[in-house]
């Protein structure tokens, strides 16, 4: 959370799972409604891990305009559109290594390049990869293979918790490539400060985005380190937190 008082909100960035949405990998009505009357009055801009499939689907299921952002804040597109906006390709050794990595462990691989999202290496027609992740591994797995590139000078890894199986996902950009990194980059394209938006998550990954916002909604269900960094905890997204928090917390700060 950055301190600086924050006086004109200007963007709502929101995480997908855990946040927008629920265990069964939905929009839950009430939260769908929620969203789509907030972004009639401010830009709402999803924040994912996921590839660009997920995040432009549901991007155009909500009606958003906005540029959103996916890969972890590897890569920002026109939901329109589908056009790339920007991108922070891993470079081709870089995202060998995490192929490599990941299939020494016989783990899913999930890797994002111009011609789409692959689970194979062998489908991949060009290595300008923007994020390699791996998905449904157990904690202490994830734990491992953040541990394994810690000291790798042009990589990094951040986790995030599946709610739909209970489950993690590991996600690779380059170096210094985060959800925070998306939300200034972001601000450069909607001619906003971070500081002036309002961010909301529930895993480790959004660690970031938080530090990077003026504002920061955290679920029910996010560690401990996401909490303290955030303005207000939001009820479970068992019971359509986001819209409690959209109602209580964003709402009367752009009123």
């Amino acid at each position: 959370m950055v301190t600086s008082e924050t006086k004109n909100i200007a963007a709502f960035l929101v995480d997908l799972d855990g946040t927008l949405l629920g265990r069964d990998e939905k929009i839950a009505p009430r939260v769908e409604e929620a969203i789509r009357q907030l972004s009639k009055r401010l830009p709402v801009c999803i924040a994912t891990g996921r590839e660009p499939g997920d995040a432009l689907s549901f991007a155009r299921q909500l009606g958003l305009t906005t540029p959103q952002i996916c890969d972890n804040g590897a890569l920002i597109l026109d939901p329109t559109t589908g056009d790339e906006l920007w991108s922070a390709p891993l470079g081709q050794g870089n995202a060998q290594d995490v192929v490599d990595a990941l299939l020494s462990r016989d783990v899913p691989i999930l890797a994002t390049h111009p011609g789409g999202t692959v689970t194979s290496p062998d489908e991949i027609s060009s290595w300008n990869v923007t994020r390699v992740s791996t998905i449904d591994v157990v904690e202490s797995l994830a734990d491992e293979l953040i541990a394994q590139f810690e000291a790798h000078p042009e990589l990094q890894a951040a986790k995030a918790y599946l709610p739909y199986n209970g489950l993690w996902a590991v996600n690779f950009t380059a170096k210094g490539v985060t959800k925070g990194t998306a939300a200034k980059r972001l601000g450069r394209i909607l001619d906003c400060e971070p500081v002036d938006m309002i961010a909301a998550g529930d895993s480790y990954n959004d660690l970031p985005m938080f530090e990077a916002c003026g504002l920061s909604i955290a679920m029910m269900e996010a560690p401990d380190e996401l909490k303290a960094l955030a303005d207000y905890i939001a009820p479970s997204v068992d019971d359509d937190g986001l819209v409690v928090a959209v109602e209580e917390f964003v709402l009367p700060r752009i009123t």
